[in-house]
């Protein structure tokens, strides 16, 4: 069983070849500097509107393009209400670039947790996670993927996962994030900077169900951060208003990354 693309032809290019000059155009235009990241957040929205944003995250694996070969994907379900996080028994992800492998046996293993199951509906449908596949494609060579999707869940139970996953240089943890949801462009950009603020001082009990609609695995990473006294940097804020949408309802974008 292989889980295939929901939202080829909406979210981004249902055609390799489009797909490919998209990311690469947003690579390029992205700010390659920095330390390789072992943790990212990214955005998750249309291409056109976060593109940009998750690419200067994406940008920074170049040089461990060959080093990274386990990407653990962390995102919060938007389609089915459940409690608990969500893992696959697909064998790969399928995207208009490719297969990805799933690490089962990385599933296996927090399988095991109280509070992890095998839903697959949680991933038929979910965007947040998909996104990410072409610009992780786009940047590594060989690697497979732990996808887990969030429902109803503490920060304590993501940041047990993530560290259980944590591994060496050769995991990347990307948790998958929008900002604030349709207000005004001042408004936007007021709220995403308090929560930037909240992320950068890893105090994510600040975090509000408004503030992110991945505020559960965005609080998992953050708390994980503070018990490894590791810090979070803002790389990249802006919105939907900035990129490719009006000014009046704009959706906020951040990418940070823990080096």
């Amino acid at each position: 069983m292989n889980r295939l693309p929901a939202v080829a032809g909406t979210f981004y290019p249902a055609n390799p070849q489009q797909l490919h000059q998209m990311l690469d155009q947003f690579l390029n235009d992205a700010e390659a500097s920095g330390k390789v990241p072992k943790a990212i957040i990214a955005p998750h929205a249309g291409y056109i509107y976060s593109g940009p944003i998750a690419a200067s995250a994406y940008v920074r694996l170049q040089k461990a393009h060959d080093l990274i070969t386990r990407v653990v994907i962390i995102g919060p379900s938007h389609r089915v209400a459940f409690k608990g996080l969500a893992v696959s028994k697909a064998q790969a992800f399928i995207t208009p670039l490719g297969f990805i492998p799933v690490d089962q046996d990385a599933i296996a293993d927090i399988a095991q947790l109280p509070f992890v199951a095998y839903l697959e509906q949680a991933h038929g449908e979910e965007h947040s996670l998909e996104v990410q596949l072409p610009f992780l494609q786009e940047m590594l060579d060989d690697f497979k993927i732990v996808p887990i999707v969030v429902g109803e869940a503490t920060a304590d139970q993501v940041s047990l996962v993530i560290d259980k996953l944590w591994g060496g240089d050769e995991t990347l943890i990307v948790i998958s994030s929008d900002l604030s949801h349709y207000h005004s462009y001042a408004e936007a950009k007021k709220l995403d900077k308090a929560t930037s603020s909240a992320i950068e001082h890893l105090q994510y009990e600040q975090l509000s169900f408004d503030s992110a609609c991945g505020r559960v695995p965005v609080s998992g990473l953050i708390k994980l951060a503070r018990d490894k006294a590791l810090t979070i940097k803002t790389i990249d804020l802006r919105n939907s208003g900035d990129t490719a949408g009006d000014k009046s309802k704009v959706v906020g974008y951040g990418a940070y990354v823990i080096d």
